[in-house]
């Protein structure tokens, strides 16, 4: 616990307790971070707040998403997640909501779509690990943690366009391709919540391994896992449990992605009804190229009994390559996990057995998004595990780097991406394994929470890059031209123009609030954003460097000088642009000056100083391991 390390928090009170609330809207512990972060995915609907008796630590979990609110006398997380047990309180005190409408689902977001508050599935925060199952998945993370330390290597992996072979034979003997299939069939039987423990150690290492195994029991033989009956069980788990043969998932098309029920692959009965064959093509299949089994969906003909009409409904089928017929285009050349095959997959006049038919005929849609609801908890497991190697190695690279004299942990600048880093984490986790803990609680609907898990820890994984465009040229073409000596020209000369133009600036003595006044009148709309901008900067003077995250929301101004034969076409994009940007400053302008800015700051910069000082993450893991 980050109390036991000495670590204290902005807000703590005399007995030390931590606040619940932490910087940029996380909440202290894993259930309120999870509320904040589910309810900041949907927005917020009006008319839905709960009553909940005095003290009762629900009151801050739930209503103090956005209010930052501490809980009273409540020492460390274990404490507080103990608290939020419904034995806590007084069993008459009842929790009223402001709508009396039956709650029909378990679903946290689902509810509130209805327009009611039905927080169960995350509070208390799930426990859903036996003592057994726990020691069973403790003595399996080390070992694996240490495979793919020592053995994985991933930068091989990534030139090669493959894993290495080692390292797959590496993976079967640990039994990580049948992690969740049952003991009896070959595998190792863990839960999700072991099974999303695994996964995190693997998307910490290498995310191409964990691609590879994902598509494989993920989603690529999770439907006979799910769907299959005894034979087709008995047939194809045990093989594809010990690594033998690859599985794959195949449901995109060129003309069908997320409306799965637009395929236009067809399986055709054949007049015996012994067989179906199968044609049509899959696009972007992950382990397309390397798969010799795959769960394929069609397009049938049924039958109406009654009417007598035909219909066309989606199956699901088991599929063999070796049933001949079935092609892969070459690998896709993808941006980053080479070592995850991803191809086109073609059928052509494939004779698939009536007895591969999955799930019954017609079902087939059901079965594929069943398949897909149920796999994705375990892509925010893997993105935990990326997250947090990313930031161990962010960490010790801010501990250990010397610039102006000192290390780069003590800027500002520095001490916010840390924080958020860490922050992001520690959400991304407590969903991770709150979705995996209903599921093997058998909590009936999980659907919407498990794609916001993953939208979340996905968009999370890397959010410097996707929200700050502008840092990353330059530093890809750092990494261009070190890496390809033959474009470092190229390089320079798109960025000189970008040098000169400062450098040209440097010694302007009109100040850009002086600047503002004088715009050209067709651009008086701009003129405040020029004002404001100047005003915010000027006043940081010599403070700059010690100050860089007040100047991170503030965009940075540059001078347009237009062109006679476009003037009228550049003077609507300069008007749309500081028309729609001056609002973002304004509002960029008041977060920084508030005093709640000022205390978010200070809760990362101690966030910051406590990963720098420990060169570990240091709130504890979900599951205590």
């Amino acid at each position: 616990m980050e109390e036991d390390r000495g670590i204290r928090h902005p807000g703590q009170g005399p007995s030390g307790e931590p606040p619940l609330r932490g910087p940029m809207g996380v909440v202290r512990v894993s259930e309120g971070a999870i509320l904040q972060a589910l309810l900041g995915s949907l927005g917020s609907i009006d008319g839905i707040v709960p009553t909940l008796p005095d003290g009762h630590p629900k009151l801050w979990a739930i209503q103090g998403v956005g209010r930052g609110l501490s809980p009273p006398s409540v020492t460390d997380s274990v404490s507080f997640r103990r608290a939020l047990s419904p034995s806590y309180f007084v069993t008459d005190q009842k929790v009223r909501y402001s709508r009396n409408i039956k709650t029909e689902s378990t679903s946290f977001v689902e509810n509130l779509f209805n327009g009611q508050l039905e927080p169960k599935s995350l509070l208390p925060f799930p426990a859903a690990l036996s003592p057994e199952q726990a020691q069973l998945l403790q003595a399996m993370v080390d070992p694996c943690a240490r495979f793919f330390e020592e053995v994985n290597d991933a930068a091989a992996n990534e030139e090669l366009g493959s894993i290495e072979e080692e390292t797959v034979e590496g993976l079967k003997s640990m039994g990580c391709f049948g992690l969740q299939v049952p003991e009896e069939l070959g595998g190792i039987g863990l839960t999700n919540t072991q099974y999303a423990r695994m996964v995190e150690v693997v998307g910490m290492h290498d995310l191409g391994v964990a691609i590879t195994l994902g598509a494989h029991q993920s989603i690529g033989f999770k439907g006979i896992l799910l769907f299959g009956n005894k034979s087709q069980k008995e047939k194809y788990l045990p093989r594809l449990a010990s690594g033998e043969a690859y599985a794959a998932y195949c449901l995109t098309e060129p003309s069908s992605g997320s409306d799965a029920a637009s395929i236009q692959t067809v399986a055709e009965l054949s007049p015996c009804g012994g067989f179906y064959t199968l044609n049509g093509s899959k696009i972007w299949i992950s382990n397309g190229g390397t798969a010799e089994v795959f769960t394929v969906f069609a397009k049938t003909r049924i039958k109406n009994v009654t009417t007598g009409e035909e219909t066309n409904k989606i199956s699901a089928f088991i599929v063999e390559r070796a049933f001949g017929g079935v092609s892969s285009g070459p690998p896709e050349q993808k941006m980053g996990i080479q070592c995850s095959n991803t191809a086109e997959v073609h059928f052509e006049d494939v004779k698939v057995p009536a007895e591969n038919l999955l799930g019954g005929l017609g079902k087939g849609f059901q079965v594929a998004m069943h398949i897909l609801n149920n796999g994705r908890f375990g892509m925010a497991a893997a993105m935990a595990g990326t997250m947090r190697g990313v930031l161990l190695k962010a960490v010790d690279h801010a501990a250990d780097r010397q610039q102006f004299g000192k290390t780069i942990s003590h800027f500002g600048a520095i001490q916010e991406k840390l924080a958020h880093m860490a922050m992001l984490l520690y959400v991304t986790e407590a969903m991770a394994y709150v979705l995996s803990a209903n599921m093997d609680m058998k909590v009936p609907n999980y659907k919407l929470e498990a794609a916001i898990s993953k939208i979340f820890a996905s968009q999370s994984r890397g959010p410097h890059w996707a929200d700050a465009a502008g840092p990353r040229p330059p530093r890809t073409g750092r990494l261009c031209c070190s890496g390809h000596q033959s474009c470092g020209a190229v390089w320079r000369d798109h960025r000189e123009p970008a040098v000169e133009v400062r450098r040209s600036s440097d010694g302007q003595a009109v100040p850009l609030e002086a600047r503002g006044r004088r715009c050209h009148r067709h651009l008086c709309h701009g003129r405040g954003f020029i004002q404001v901008g100047g005003r915010r900067w000027g006043g940081m003077g010599s403070r700059c460097l010690q100050n860089q995250p007040h100047l991170h929301p503030l965009p940075g101004p540059a001078a347009l000088s237009l062109g006679q034969p476009t003037a009228q076409h550049e003077k609507l994009l300069c008007q749309a642009w500081c028309q729609q940007a001056f609002p973002r400053v304004q509002e960029s302008l008041q977060e920084v000056k508030s005093a709640s800015w000022e205390e978010v700051f200070t809760s990362m910069k101690l966030i910051s100083d406590a990963l720098v000082q420990h060169r570990s993450t240091v709130a504890s893991h979900p599951l205590g391991f």
